[in-house]
């Protein structure tokens, strides 16, 4: 039986609420109902920063990671029993250099940049998941780890970079899922838009010199940088992506990619 390819996705997770906001999870749902079903998902989330390339427990029903404080308690007692993973991590394993180990957590779980959108898009829980850690920051290396995992689209791998196109927490005024975007996170977002629009990898990767709203938007560059894995996993990544999804979260931007 053959497999359809893949595409690799850039993603913004969200919090816990996410869950039940109706827009945004419709938005996710409706997202996955259009990919061809994946053979298993590797994601690559903002909450996992580790040197060198790690990857997640493989057993059925690995645990999840509540890093997250602050929300209701329902949400820490979610659950999302997937598959075994053991041949996904061996394969992915099997594609790095020999230079570069990669160490396998057999107890860590998935966090929340992965379990809250897999868990809308995926509902069943029925495709085996496995996490990797986000090694570095810097956007050549991380193109370079996509394109080691370019192969596993066209073994029906989903491949996605979860993290959040602005995601300035400490400036933010409010916490409504409905508050308005601050100036710094507009900005931000239209200059991130127009350059995946042209398909501008090196602009992208310039982002810390040429994007504005920084170092608002991101006080921290965890959850911009999954998008160099994104892109590294496209066949070509200068030929613009599909942005699937745009507006405002709680003011921070929600734009996400998909590539082919």
């Amino acid at each position: 039986m053959t497999t359809a390819p893949m595409p690799a996705l850039y993603l913004g997770h969200g919090a816990p609420p996410l869950l039940d906001d109706p827009v945004w999870s419709g938005q996710l749902r409706d997202w996955a109902t259009d990919l061809p079903r994946p053979t298993a998902i590797l994601i690559v989330s903002a909450h996992w920063e580790s040197a060198p390339v790690s990857l997640s427990a493989t057993a059925p029903g690995a645990p999840l990671v509540y890093d997250f404080g602050g929300f209701a308690e329902k949400y820490y007692r979610e659950t999302y029993a997937t598959p075994d993973a053991s041949a996904l991590a061996a394969r992915v394993a099997a594609m790095m250099p020999r230079t570069e180990p990669v160490h396998q957590h057999p107890s860590r779980g998935l966090d929340h940049g992965a379990w809250v959108p897999l868990k809308i898009m995926y509902p069943d829980g029925d495709i085996p998941v496995l996490q990797m850690s986000l090694p570095t920051h810097d956007p050549g290396r991380l193109m370079e780890l996509g394109r080691r995992l370019r192969p596993l689209r066209d073994e029906g791998v989903l491949v996605i970079g979860s993290g959040f196109l602005t995601h300035g927490l400490p400036f933010l005024r409010e916490f409504r899922i409905e508050a308005a975007a601050p100036g710094w996170s507009r900005d931000f977002d239209a200059w991130a838009g127009e350059a995946l629009a042209r398909g501008d990898v090196d602009e992208l990767a310039s982002y810390a010199d040429k994007a504005p709203g920084m170092p608002y938007a991101h006080p921290t560059v965890e959850h911009y940088t999954p998008l160099f894995v994104t892109l590294g996993a496209a066949t070509d990544p200068e030929t613009p992506g599909d942005q699937r999804i745009d507006g405002y979260w709680m003011g921070l931007s929600k734009r996400s990619l998909q590539v082919a």
